[in-house]
């Protein structure tokens, strides 16, 4: 995935782009660069459709209407079981309690 931000010039031309999730080519269109571009994103990993089904599934989890999928773990610092929402794809994976503890010891304003 790039982060990068894109100038006029890489703006020229429309560009053709492969869907991360689907394999499909899509068409990142110049005008759409642009509008990119002027919000600060970087440059889109997903075609329209799986964009769309990504937001309508994102959607309906935070409304309660489908029930996010859950992956057992391994706490790799405290050997607890625990769940993440995401399939992990490393053996470093913290528990809640471990990862909420790291992210306090990491900002200090939380």
């Amino acid at each position: 995935m790039s982060n990068k931000q894109y100038t006029k010039d890489d703006m020229a031309e429309d560009q053709t782009l492969t869907c991360r999730d689907c394999n499909e080519n899509f068409v990142w269109s110049s005008g759409e660069q642009e509008f990119y571009a002027q919000k600060g994103l970087s440059q889109p990993t997903r075609c329209k459709a799986c964009r769309a089904k990504k937001k309508a599934m994102r959607d309906a989890e935070r409304s309660g209407a489908v029930e996010r999928k859950m992956y057992d773990i391994t706490c790799s610092n405290c050997g607890n079981p625990g769940q993440v929402p995401f399939e992990p794809k490393t053996d470093t994976v913290l528990c809640r309690e471990c990862f909420m503890a790291q992210r306090a010891a990491q900002d200090p304003q939380a």
